[in-house]
């Protein structure tokens, strides 16, 4: 069992900036590859962000250049360091765990809200 807690979003102007932050439990936190997605009402939840194991990063199109997921093992932390925001960020964001030799990803935070004013 890993649970997720997500911090650090809110409401803030177009062109600002946000940093999240996703607190994992377990002992094994350095072996999963961490994910980020966002839902905005009224659609699917998307993919955002990705780190691997050995730090292996990727990124939506939409996100390229203005977010950067980093990850601190030692304390069990994934950041998504999110840059000259836009209004259509504004989205509920989800850390979400997938562990080694998992397909998919199991282990879902319960979301925090980001919200992007133009």
């Amino acid at each position: 069992q890993v649970q997720l807690v997500e911090s650090g979003g809110g409401l803030v102007q177009a062109g600002g900036s946000l940093r999240l932050s996703c607190a994992a439990s377990g002992r094994t936190f350095s072996s999963y590859t961490m994910g980020w997605f966002r839902q905005a009402p009224g659609k699917e939840r998307e993919f955002v962000s990705s780190i691997t194991w050995n730090g292996s990063t990727r990124y939506a199109d939409s996100v390229k250049g203005r977010f950067t997921i980093s990850r601190d093992n030692a304390k069990n932390t994934v950041y998504l360091q999110m840059n000259s925001l836009k209004p259509e960020d504004s989205a509920v964001y989800y850390c979400a765990v997938r562990r080694l030799g998992v397909s998919l990803y199991d282990y879902w935070g319960q979301g925090t809200q980001v919200t992007v004013s133009s």
